[in-house]
């Protein structure tokens, strides 16, 4: 056993040569998606979530396939360790920032969105919530509360005692419940809201703009010091509204909005002079716009012109 209570690599099994690799390899394979999630969950990065995954494969083929009972489990348990990892790097990164931090933007496929719990999970929203977390916190959080891993094998994951893991998942489920989104739009409200936001921020029409904002709405951009972006969250209807009439779009270039999926929820990727400028992950309540999640820091951009498959 390492230092992990992992059983090292030794004596010869069934599993050999190739078919030792190819064996680790299939299992990889079959739960990437599912990994990938886990590690994008508790980064909100993309990029950090592959090079998790590419960590999690270095380390995976050297277990010994023969000591491991259940493969989805102890994979779950590599990434979370390596995620944990990360994340504590990242705070260190994050605090040095230029203007307020967004998630890496996602365009997600359809399903998503008919996964209500999984879509909200990686919304953008939600994983702003996340952000509020300690590092073992959102692990715990996470792994209970989107992926259902019973309170043992979290424990295993995260190196705490059961009766620690216990007590922090209740503390984690307390304080996102105090923070996360409330209220959650049928699909014909979703689409109805949406198209009336993207008109409204086509043609920069004031009132339009006001008449689909809900009154409380925030604001927030991203352009990580690179692109122009707000340096302090924008709240308020009316602030909002002159923002986006006026404040984030480029009115002496050919722009274009397009409807997307971002997140497991409505957006709009927009484009300008046929480039990708930035995209808008959209909140929605009660059919007016809660949250509007503007990212326009090119190294975020990577992900929303094709489609990321997330699992659960």
């Amino acid at each position: 056993m390492d230092e992990r209570g992992e059983r090292s690599t030794g004596a010869a099994g069934p599993y050999d040569g190739a078919d030792r690799m190819d064996a680790a390899t299939e299992a990889f394979v079959a739960h990437r998606n599912l990994l990938f999630t886990v590690a994008y969950e508790m980064l909100g990065s993309a990029t950090d979530a592959e090079d998790v995954l590419q960590e999690s494969w270095l380390r995976w083929v050297e277990v010994d396939l023969d000591a491991v009972r259940e493969r989805r489990a102890y994979l779950v348990r590599i990434v979370t360790r390596m995620s944990l990892d990360r994340l504590r790097a990242l705070g260190r990164r994050k605090e040095s920032y230029v203007g307020p931090w967004l998630p890496e933007p996602l365009l997600t496929t359809p399903d998503v969105a008919e996964d209500v719990e999984l879509a909200d999970s990686v919304s953008m929203a939600m994983l702003l919530v996340l952000e509020t977390l300690q590092p073992t916190e959102r692990a715990v959080f996470v792994l209970r509360e989107v992926f259902g891993l019973e309170y043992e094998e979290i424990a295993e994951a995260v190196g705490k005692s059961l009766a620690a893991v216990r007590q922090i998942a209740y503390r984690a489920r307390a304080h996102v419940a105090a923070r996360r989104p409330r209220g959650v739009a049928s699909p014909a409200e979703t689409r109805t809201a949406l198209q009336a936001f993207q008109r409204a921020v086509e043609t920069g029409d004031l009132q339009d703009l006001l008449d689909i904002l809900a009154p409380d709405v925030v604001a927030l951009s991203d352009g990580g010091g690179v692109k122009h972006a707000l340096l302090r969250p924008v709240v308020g209807a009316g602030n909002v509204a002159r923002l986006l009439a006026v404040g984030w779009w480029r009115r002496d270039a050919e722009r274009s909005v397009e409807l997307v999926q971002i997140n497991g929820g409505p957006g709009l990727l927009v484009r300008v002079d046929g480039k990708v400028d930035g995209v808008v992950a959209v909140r929605l309540e009660d059919g007016y716009v809660t949250g509007a999640y503007h990212v326009r820091n090119p190294e975020k951009l990577s992900r929303v012109e094709r489609e990321t498959p997330v699992s659960r």
